[in-house]
């Protein structure tokens, strides 16, 4: 910092010019001047110089006329220009995805006589024949077999339909990854790793793309309507990524700008979550505490309004029919009782189960796919994965169908008005309660037969996701993890429900539920199951103990043989730490913390350590300026 200070002191003012002459020179657009090589990181400081730089220069000239002034005003408010734009076409492809999600899945039983492009749910609404007994059923729809034929019941029926069933999944998939083999090989996986690592800084050009973004839409489509265990909620995030790199390019702010181009990449990231799950918090949560490296306030707030724009622009759409953001909505009359936190625990442990089985197996088999011929035939796996999902899930009713329809029957709380196997219980002739009020019931055949129908549905969901998540389409897993949990979680909840009818006597059951009274409610259980399988990982080293020897170097230190297993933490020590001097102002030190995101900073003269300055320290350091208590606040 003295350095620095002498430096300008010592400088005339004709250089002073000079060096604003040499700056505006090489703001030039000569090649390859202030850009970044592919998969390179960027440089946080410069991109801030430079647009504090650019930033001033507008300020300075927006005095010289009204020209000048309006173009000033049009930069302060070209952030939340592109916040509206985002929102709007994020909702907008958004909206998009789900109505072709559900036409197509439905396509692959059947067509709508009166306007194929109808689902087979939007067809039955428009006929006027349809009964409440069978309001899946209507004259408009037809089954394959029923329009080829004219025969919808029958072995004969049923083989066309398995057999056509199974020829649309394939066209899918094979359409689906035969577009991103050869027009965008980004647009396979979810997206997310990708974009946490473009937010830290790192350059992957075309990732972001143009076409990126037009296959990843397309291919989204139809590999959800293929029937294969993937979601599409975990892709989203990249298609919105997508539309915000796409508006940044219409503004030079932005578009030579990288550290700029993060911040509106941060709003798109909240945009996607809140498209994908109906939260418009919950996405600018997502984006400051998972995928964001440099998130400064007014980036908080650009986020939300990206966020509730693109949310109101699904919801106009309102691709679900229910005037809601989400397909699964429900509402419970049932406050859930104390005894229950047992079969909630028995679930925690199954998710946590089913995690370790699928992280495990699943890096086994990526393992496996990159050092085998697997991996050299990508076009194939996906075929060969999809003929046997197709193959093995037509026969069950509940791997039939859309994996977010099979989640949304199992949260839903049996009433007077489901018509669903799940809600098939013997009723008393003369119950007279309200119809969000029906007590505990025996169950039916109906009941049973689904139970029998979700335990296979469980084991085919756990092993086929394993095989299906990586391959090189879009992919997402928090649907797949979702569908495993729920179908977990509806199963204890009926055996507990069928428990506490049967042996209400019992002592786990006598104090809060009552003979006719509605005690449990499985779709609960579904719900807490679902949460309870929700990728995450803990690394651990076998044989560390409390008494083990922590050591940061590369080559393991000589110790005694009845020593535990030392612990190697090198991986996470920071070779290179940010550093300032004992004569660095701490204005400038908290500005420091405040634009790079630091957790801790070295201080140091001439070159010899002095001490650290954390977060907490410059927390403190801003109560003590606002004339606060500092020990008021808590930091931990």
């Amino acid at each position: 910092m003295e350095a620095a200070e002498g430096v300008s002191s010592a400088t005339p003012t004709d250089e002073l010019n000079g060096a604003g002459n040499l700056m505006d020179f090489l703001e030039e657009p000569f090649p390859d001047v202030a850009t970044y090589e592919d998969f390179h990181t960027i440089d946080w400081l410069r991109e801030k110089s430079r647009d504090t730089d650019r930033h001033r220069k507008i300020t300075s000239k927006s005095k010289e006329s009204i020209w000048d002034l309006t173009k000033s005003l049009l930069d302060a408010w070209s952030g939340w220009v592109v916040m509206l734009l985002i929102g709007l076409l994020s909702g907008t492809l958004a909206g998009v995805i789900d109505l072709a999600v559900d036409w197509m899945t439905d396509l692959k039983e059947g067509v709508c006589l009166s306007a194929f492009w109808y689902s087979h749910e939007q067809c039955c609404w428009t006929s006027n024949e349809t009964t409440f007994d069978d309001r899946d059923k209507c004259p408009q729809w037809q089954k394959w077999a029923e329009l080829m034929t004219g025969h919808s019941e029958g072995a004969g029926a049923y083989v066309l339909n398995y057999l056509l069933y199974v020829l649309w999944a394939l066209s899918f998939s094979f359409l689906a990854v035969s577009l991103v083999r050869v027009f965008a090989p980004y647009a396979c996986g979810s997206g997310i790793p990708e974009i946490k690592t473009i937010l830290s800084g790192f350059i992957i050009r075309g990732y972001l793309g143009k076409w990126t973004l037009l296959i990843k839409t397309v291919t989204l489509v139809l590999a959800v309507s293929s029937g294969l265990s993937l979601g599409k909620e975990g892709p989203l995030v990249h298609v919105a990524c997508c539309c915000g790199n796409l508006f940044c390019s219409l503004f030079s702010k932005y578009s030579k700008n990288e550290g700029k181009r993060r911040e509106v990449l941060s709003a798109a990231a909240a945009a996607g979550v809140s498209v994908a799950f109906g939260a418009p918090i919950g996405g600018v949560l997502f984006s400051l505490e998972e995928v964001s490296y440099y998130f400064p306030l007014k980036t908080l707030w650009r986020s939300f309004f990206a966020a509730l724009v693109a949310a109101f622009t699904l919801r106009s759409i309102n691709p679900f029919g229910n005037s809601r953001l989400v397909l699964f909505y429900v509402e419970y009359h049932t406050p859930w009782y104390m005894a229950e936190l047992v079969p909630f625990i028995l679930l925690g442990v199954f998710g946590g189960l089913w995690g370790t089985l699928f992280i495990r197996a699943n890096i086994a088999w990526c393992r496996r796919r990159k050092t085998t011929q697997l991996g050299k035939y990508p076009v194939l796996e996906v075929i060969a994965v999809t003929a046997i999902t197709a193959v093995l899930a037509y026969p069950n009713p509940y791997t039939r169908r859309s994996t977010s329809e099979l989640i949304s029957e199992l949260f839903n709380d049996c009433g007077a008005l489901e018509s669903s196997q799940l809600c098939d219980y013997i009723n008393n002739p003369n119950m007279s309660r309200p119809v969000d009020d029906i007590p505990d019931r025996p169950a039916g055949p109906g009941v049973y037969n689904a139970l029998w129908q979700l335990a296979l549905a469980l084991v085919f969901k756990i092993v086929i996701t394993i095989f299906t998540f990586g391959m090189k389409i879009p992919s997402g897993l928090f649907i797949p993890s979702m569908a495993v949990g729920a179908i977990a979680g509806r199963i204890v909840g009926i055996a507990v429900e069928q428990m506490a009818y049967h042996h209400h006597d019992w002592i786990i059951f006598k104090n809060w539920c009552r003979p006719g009274a509605d005690c449990v409610t499985p779709g609960l259980y579904a719900m807490v199951g679902a949460a309870a399988c929700l990728e995450n990982a803990r690394q651990k080293q076998d044989g560390v103990v409390s008494s083990s020897v922590v050591y940061f170097t590369e080559d393991v230190p000589q110790l005694p043989a009845s020593t535990p297993q030392p612990l190697k933490l090198r991986r996470i020590l920071n070779l290179s730490p940010f550093t300032v001097t004992d004569h660095t102002p701490m204005e400038t030190v908290v500005d420091i913390f405040r634009k790079l995101g630091l957790r801790q900073c070295l201080v140091t003269r001439s070159g010899r350590l002095l001490g650290i300055i954390t977060k907490k320290d410059v927390l403190r350091h801003i109560a003590q300026m606002m004339n606060q208590d500092p020990e008021s606040i808590m930091f931990n």
